[in-house]
């Protein structure tokens, strides 16, 4: 599989994934702050969220989760991971943490319906080395290979779909530059909602998110190496932007947006 990404200006190092891609498409200036280590303080939902994945997860590489074993899984995942940390930064209380499973285990009901066959690999992590100081990493939560062949990689959101193109394009040139192949599809599906978004990624869509990378890492490293900002997008995803107190566009699409 002959992609590839294309040569980019010498600087520091750089890993890229596809959180901070998606990031940078959305607004460059705020993929600049996650660069430089400026991350947005938890919220409720990342919890939830995380939490939903790691039950998943649980259930497709440990088996299925009884109704009476549910809550304890669930703190066992909380204990075992960054989760219990964010308890405490986000001032949850003990019933707080009971209603957050029960939103949990109404996800898992969910979840539990979707079928499984040809499942290979749960939180499958790739990375990818293009040169010495830029690396492509991602994780993908499942890999599955259908009957026809190939490989199938699937996202799974805990609450609306959204727009996942850009992320499960990245997560499918991760894939063709780790792997030698394309998968044959690439999806996202909602749990909370059952939206499904799928797609065959041809070569062409990979070559241009390959583009797209590059001239991430060259705006980067353009800004460090220069001391100036990148251009600011205001959007929806504002609301949750770490540098929203510092950006007058932010500011004016959170008014306008409410």
């Amino acid at each position: 599989m002959d992609v590839h990404i294309p040569p980019v200006i010498e600087g520091d190092p750089l890993r890229v994934s596809a959180s901070g891609y998606v990031t940078w498409k959305q607004c460059p200036e705020r993929a600049a702050a996650r660069y430089r280590g400026i991350f947005g303080k938890p919220s409720r939902p990342g919890f939830k969220g995380t939490l939903a994945h790691q039950i998943f997860r649980r259930h497709l590489t440990k088996g299925p989760i009884s109704e009476e074993e549910f809550s304890q899984a669930c703190r066992e995942e909380i204990g075992s991971s960054g989760l219990s940390q964010q308890m405490g930064e986000l001032g949850l209380r003990p019933s707080d943490v009971r209603e957050i499973i029960g939103e949990v285990q109404s996800l898992y009901r969910r979840f539990v319906a979707f079928p499984e066959d040809g499942f290979e690999g749960a939180e499958v992590e790739l990375s990818y080395e293009t040169e010495p100081d830029l690396e492509l990493y991602g994780r993908i939560d499942a890999v599955y290979r259908p009957e026809e062949g190939g490989h199938r990689l699937v996202d799974w959101k805990t609450g609306e779909l959204g727009d996942p193109n850009d992320q499960l394009l990245f997560y499918g040139l991760l894939w063709a530059l780790a792997k030698g192949e394309l998968p044959v599809e690439v999806v996202a599906v909602s749990v909370a909602t059952g939206e499904r978004f799928e797609r065959g990624p041809e070569r062409a869509d990979l070559e241009r998110v390959a583009d797209e990378v590059a001239d991430l890492v060259n705006a980067m490293r353009r800004s460090w190496a220069e001391g100036s900002e990148l251009e600011r997008r205001a959007g929806p995803w504002c609301r949750y932007c770490p540098i929203l107190e510092e950006c007058p566009e932010g500011q004016a699409a959170e008014a306008l947006l409410g």
